[in-house]
């Protein structure tokens, strides 16, 4: 069971890790309207848009500053990372 649990953890691990690349990524293609070109950035929205959204209207834009991209940033890092890591020792380090 540990086994299965550790594996778990370190893909729940890599795949936060993954999301805060593509979130890092929508960031930099939203400030270059030239970079806004092709499909690929409408499937990188499909991907971030629907996680943003949620944090958007509990917290709305501040004088034209979205800082929705933070607060998901600070979430991602400071809890599912911690916690994440915290299933990996649990599981994964074994007590001899």
């Amino acid at each position: 069971m540990n086994l299965f649990l550790c594996d778990l953890a370190v893909l729940l691990s890599r795949a936060v890790q993954l999301y805060t690349i593509l979130l890092f990524v929508y960031a930099i293609v939203s400030w270059f309207p030239d970079l806004r070109r092709g499909r690929w950035v409408y499937y990188l929205a499909s991907i971030i848009e629907p996680v943003l959204n949620p944090i958007r209207r509990v917290i709305p834009p501040i004088g034209g500053l979205d800082i929705a991209f933070l607060v998901l940033l600070l979430i991602l890092q400071f809890v599912v990372i911690r916690g994440l890591f915290s299933l990996q020792v649990n599981a994964c380090v074994q007590i001899f």
